[in-house]
């Protein structure tokens, strides 16, 4: 007794599959997770493990890290790329258990706009942080950086 013969499918069940969409996607989730791994440890490394650890993290020594250009940036592409491989995860389990065509758009829709909003949140605190806030109340002014008191 023979097998029967297996006929190729007449069309891929998601059109990503067309092009190597999802082998980019899984490369990109690999990939991404390890340069989070470096972005975060050293993230925490800095914050945590450095002068007096915890106990110095307050209003001035957010004001310092992100008066250079290179802690925004950091802070940015590691809020931007872990946004993007939180969504990208989200979405393959999204393909793997939404079987209706119409939950699975929406939930895909839903994905898509809530990373852009948190990725727009988080880059206006990024961008537009002001370390020397000149009109805030007293108990604030208290933390601010020493290189602001020229300002004050």
């Amino acid at each position: 007794m023979t097998a029967p013969e297996l006929t190729a499918p007449r069309r891929p069940m998601n059109r990503r599959t067309v092009g190597g969409a999802e082998r980019w996607s899984w490369i990109f989730q690999r990939v991404s997770g390890v340069v989070l791994i470096v972005l975060i440890f050293t993230h925490l490394f800095v914050n945590l493990l450095t002068g007096d650890g915890v106990s110095q993290i307050d209003f001035a020594f957010v004001a310092g890290k992100w008066a250079s250009p290179l802690w925004q940036w950091w802070d940015f592409v590691m809020l931007v790329l872990a946004m993007m491989h939180g969504t990208n995860g989200m979405r393959m389990l999204v393909n793997d258990y939404a079987t209706r065509p119409f939950v699975r758009a929406m939930l895909h829709w839903a994905l898509r706009i809530s990373m852009i909003v948190i990725i727009v949140l988080g880059s206006l605190v990024i961008w537009t942080f002001d370390p020397c806030p000149t009109d805030a109340a007293g108990e604030l002014l208290e933390g601010v950086p020493s290189f602001c008191e020229s300002v004050l």
